[in-house]
This record gives C-alpha cells, sequence and structure tokens, in this order.
C-alpha cells in the first residue's frame, strides 16, 4: 500500500500508542501523520505524555479507521528514528499548529519508521 497516497486521500480517526521504558501504555488520538518523501512516518507533538514516553521507548502503534461503514484502516508498527524542534519543517508540515499564535508551545516533528503493515481487523495476508 502507498501510504502517502493512502493518507493524503483517506479521512478517518488515528490512535498513536506508546510505552515508557517501564512498560506503561497510553493512548492518544492523533490526526493522519504526515508520510515523508522516503516513507518515514511523521507526527507533530507537544511535550506531552506520548513524546515523553518515546524518550525512553521508540516503539510504537498506530491505529488508524476509515470514515464510513464498517472497519476498514491501517495498523502500523512503528520505530522512532529521530526528532526535532524549532525547524522551518516543524512549521511548514504543522496543519493546525498555529505556531505564530503560541510562540511558547514548542512542538516536535517525531519521524518513524515502519516496522509492519497489518489491516484495522486480523492479522493480514498468511506469509508464504
Amino acid at each position: 500500500m502507498n501510504l502517502k497516497t493512502y493518507f493524503e486521500e483517506t479521512r478517518g480517526m488515528g490512535v498513536l500508542s506508546t510505552a515508557d521504558g517501564e512498560g506503561r501504555v497510553n493512548a492518544a488520538v492523533y490526526a493522519r501523520p504526515h508520510v515523508m518523501e522516503d516513507g518515514s512516518m511523521a507526527f507533530i507533538m507537544r511535550d506531552r505524555l506520548s513524546h515523553s514516553n518515546l524518550q525512553s521507548n521508540p516503539h510504537a502503534a498506530y491505529l488508524f479507521r476509515e470514515d464510513g461503514p464498517g472497519f476498514k484502516g491501517v495498523r502500523l508498527h512503528l520505530t522512532k528514528t529521530h526528532e526535532e524542534s524549532g525547524t522551518p519543517l516543524v512549521k511548514e508540515l504543522c496543519r493546525r499548529c498555529r505556531i505564530n499564535d503560541k510562540p511558547d508551545a514548542v512542538r516536535y516533528l517525531v519521524v518513524f519508521k515502519t516496522v509492519k503493515e497489518l489491516p484495522l481487523i486480523g492479522a493480514g495476508e498468511s506469509p508464504e
């Protein structure tokens, strides 16, 4: 699946799940990710629990349920590769951040590689 096209064309709701270094889990509603040219996935984050968890545990899961009847969507297993803050790219990608309205609010662009892609329901295709 071409995730860049999928997330540009598909509306729905997403949940990002993270865990801290002790395994305590958090789930938070997140917008569709930015799919970068190299295929990595990026989310704009504030310095809250999800971002804090990723400082000690780089693994996350993103569940996206498409709008409409039934249960269509994807589950993505992710590993954080890097993050940045205060860069022009953060400002460019921030869809609804209103960075100029809240200059003291730090935002992070957290970038992940996709480790595994599964359908919303089921285990996906069986390995051959």
